[in-house]
């Protein structure tokens, strides 16, 4: 038996192996006949090739890539000026607290800011049109297994 995984990123795979050990065909199903139906994997991937959903997955790339580039450069410069200049890292800021405890601190400080920015713009750009699509994609759905 043969399960459809609607969360299945069928547009972006490169051909897999089904069940028989051919290769599944990569790509977009045909147009949905309106005549016989929906089924769920035909609703799901008419909602993934959707301008709504294409525009939420955008508007995530745009913060996640740029932020994680920024973090990974961040976090690698520590390691780096830890490794090639200690002695700047142990230089003294203020009693016993150095370059590197601030520095440190810092990594953690940044993880929070970095982690509430995620949560602020998750709420404020994609939230409302998440809950839309699945809203949708349930109403599409709803009269599938009746």
């Amino acid at each position: 038996m043969r399960l459809d995984d609607p969360w299945d990123d069928a547009l972006a795979s490169w051909g897999e192996l089904d069940g028989a050990g051919s290769f599944a065909p990569a790509g977009h199903p045909g147009p949905v006949d309106l005549q016989r139906g929906y089924s769920a994997a035909e609703i799901y991937l008419e909602v993934q090739r959707s301008e709504a959903f294409q525009e939420v997955r955008r508007r995530y790339r745009r913060f996640v890539v740029p932020a994680t580039l920024v973090f990974l450069v961040w976090y690698l410069a520590y390691v780096v000026v830890a490794i090639t200049a200690p002695g700047l890292m142990a230089r003294p800021v203020a009693g016993a607290v150095n370059v590197a405890m601030v520095a440190g601190l810092g990594q953690f400080l940044t993880t929070f800011l970095l982690t509430g920015a995620y949560a602020r713009h998750a709420r404020l750009r994609r939230d409302r049109a998440a809950l839309d699509l699945r809203w949708e994609t349930q109403e599409m759905t709803r009269g599938i297994g009746r």
